[in-house]
């Protein structure tokens, strides 16, 4: 038979390493889940993120309408009245 003392010395190593191998899996686990967060929060850079949507209509666009004009002529200053 083990006598006592071997046995709290096998008991312990088991601790021992089962208490390495949670470190190990913890630290990993975290390591990950913070380059991931990093990741999805880091800036975009312009050109690699795609734009969802956009105008319905952009023929509207290509010519300006009177209101439109009247609108930027108060802007600029440039209005007749």
């Amino acid at each position: 038979m083990v006598d006592e003392s071997t046995s709290k010395m096998i008991a312990y190593a088991i601790f021992a390493i089962s208490l390495g191998v949670m470190i190990y899996y913890i630290t990993k686990q975290a390591r990950y889940n913070r380059m991931s967060v990093m990741d999805e929060n880091a800036p975009k850079i312009a050109g690699s993120d795609t734009l969802a949507g956009g105008a319905r209509n952009p023929e509207q666009f290509d010519e300006p309408d009177d209101d439109a004009l009247e609108e930027m002529a108060e802007l600029l200053g440039d209005d007749e009245d």
